[in-house]
């Protein structure tokens, strides 16, 4: 079963037919722990070329939720994060490749053609709680395996990359 929860301004642009406008959303200071830091990002408008991320960041720009099962998991969860195109686009990320990064050094890359408005999601939470370490923490990039079989490809599993803890844009 796959579900998705959008925000009120993308169910009306949906019912409207038409895309909505960008909108510019102020990110709140860090308060909690980093979650997610994105590097390689354009300088002028992210000192240092990148930027941290923590649960009330990631959570300003936006949640959606995803239910289903994976290889990985016994039984159907509920996620929440952020779509990954949510945070490309409010980052500015226009390359065509992103390199993502866990924990223990696994990483893999990921073409931006490849992304659609709601698919792969950065979940940061399952069940209703963070997801830690032990539980593939603290982001996931979780896909709706359930929905359709195009989810349940030995490339998409490769990028279900869990312990995610940062994305490099690459130029």
């Amino acid at each position: 079963m796959f579900l998705v929860r959008l925000g009120l301004s993308a169910v009306l642009s949906l019912a409207l037919l038409t895309p909505a406008p960008a909108q510019s959303v102020t990110l709140p200071d860090i308060a909690g722990p980093v979650l997610l830091t994105v590097t390689g990002l354009d300088r002028a408008s992210h000192p240092g070329g990148q930027i941290e991320l923590d649960v009330g960041r990631l959570e300003a720009l936006g949640t959606t939720e995803v239910e289903t099962s994976s290889i990985w998991t016994e039984g159907v969860h509920l996620y929440r994060g952020v779509a990954l195109r949510t945070l490309a686009d409010h980052l500015g990320m226009t390359t065509q490749t992103f390199r993502l990064h866990a924990l223990n050094d696994y990483a893999v890359e990921f073409p931006i053609a490849e992304m659609t408005a709601e698919v792969p999601v950065l979940a940061f939470e399952m069940d209703g709680a963070p997801m830690s370490v032990r539980e593939k923490g603290p982001v996931w990039l979780i896909y709706p395996y359930d929905l359709d079989a195009d989810y349940r490809t030995d490339t998409v599993y490769s990028r279900s990359i869990w312990q995610l803890d940062r994305i490099d844009v690459l130029r």
